[in-house]
């Protein structure tokens, strides 16, 4: 196992298959999803092949979504990182997107904060980044203060799949 980055209270590892149950917990709630496009998955096979898929990004591209787990318990809390997207987005081809997704029960705490911070330092300061991204649907205040938070700055509001969106963007320091 694989870990990325420590904060003071989360771990940021590889996603492993061992994760699926909490993974597939976690992207079958409706509420979830709610800016996601609400289509939250129906079977644990759809989570067994997300994390398949994430791997297989870490062998491709060096970079893909990692599991955050809470140092204190050992849970599996969600997901946070970077990942390329070939695009196009926004006008955008190629470029590393900032994400997170977490278990309901664990939102409120600031672990979306906590590694969305942590996972902009990764990418500046260890891939050496030369730009991170961010998309958040406008309705979603939550995730829009979370991509400021990280430093990320309001670029323009946009349409993905019929909804706008704001784009967010950060330059290596």
């Amino acid at each position: 196992m694989h870990i990325f980055v420590e904060t003071d209270r989360l771990i940021l590892r590889e996603l492993l298959p061992t994760d699926e149950a909490a993974m597939f917990e976690m992207d079958a709630d409706p509420e979830v999803h709610r800016y996601l496009g609400n289509k939250p998955v129906t079977t644990i096979e759809q989570s067994r092949a997300l994390i398949a898929f994430v791997r297989q990004q870490y062998v491709e591209n060096g970079i893909g979504r990692w599991a955050v787990v809470e140092k204190q318990t050992g849970a599996f809390v969600g997901w946070s990182g970077l990942k390329l997207v070939a695009g196009p987005t926004n006008g955008r081809t190629n470029y590393h997107d900032l994400g997170y997704r977490f278990l309901r029960r664990y939102w409120g705490r600031g672990y979306a904060t906590e590694t969305a911070v942590a996972s902009v330092r990764y990418g500046f300061d260890v891939l050496r980044l030369p730009r991170i991204c961010g998309i958040a649907d406008v309705r979603n205040v939550a995730s829009n203060q979370v991509l400021q938070k990280a430093g990320l700055r309001f670029g323009n509001t946009f349409d993905l799949n019929g909804l706008p969106h704001h784009w967010y963007e950060q330059e290596q320091p």
